[in-house]
């Protein structure tokens, strides 16, 4: 990409940035249209391509910037010294919705990217890929599990948190519903009932 990109005002890199987001993650990256990225971003063809010089290259700078974006706000916003899965699990959320107040479809994008099949999108992301998931790795393993009742896994637990959250930010997309904060206070009473019947009682 031309780093001049960043020399533009924010507002208007954030447009170009949200209107890829946006495109990339309804559509992937087979699907996703510049045409309908510039539309989006208000924006022309020419200045597009001008930054990024092709399709590809908005894409692996989109991708790249949505994980540096993530990373920095769960560094920031989830406690080092927490051990309660739940609280962790918690203050992620809570970091997402930051993310989502500026860039509303970002955690989406990172979410749906994970069904990408397209060969050449995955390798030129291919060394971002596993950041997340290594991060969200290291926080089972700091995660307190004497909590938990008889016969419940952490693994199986966080499979099933992530499906469930992971499906009810996808619906809010669909639906065209979505606003961060409702997000996660939605995604807090689903963490709670899982809590109950996850935890021993106290």
């Amino acid at each position: 990409m031309n780093e001049k990109f960043f020399d533009l005002k924010k507002e208007k890199q954030d447009r170009m940035i949200n209107a890829a987001l946006k495109v990339f993650a309804l559509k992937g990256y087979e699907h996703a249209s510049t045409d309908d990225i510039v539309k989006e971003a208000s924006i022309s063809k020419g200045l597009l391509f001008h930054y990024f010089i092709s399709k590809l290259g908005l894409y692996t700078f989109i991708y790249d910037y949505s994980v540096k974006y993530v990373m920095l706000e769960l560094s920031t916003g989830v406690d080092k010294n927490e051990t309660d899965y739940f609280k962790l699990c918690k203050q992620v959320k809570q970091a997402q919705a930051q993310v989502m107040n500026t860039y509303p479809y970002m955690v989406y994008f990172l979410n749906e990217s994970r069904k990408e099949d397209v060969s050449e999108a995955l390798i030129e992301t291919e060394e971002k890929r596993d950041v997340l998931p290594a991060w969200y790795a290291q926080l089972l393993k700091k995660a307190d599990t004497n909590r938990l009742k008889a016969g419940v896994e952490i693994g199986k637990l966080s499979a099933m948190v992530d499906f469930t959250l992971d499906g009810l930010l996808a619906e809010k997309f669909l639906k065209n519903e979505f606003q961060p904060e409702q997000y996660a206070r939605e995604a807090y009473e689903y963490l709670d009932m899982f809590k109950t019947m996850a935890y021993q009682e106290d």
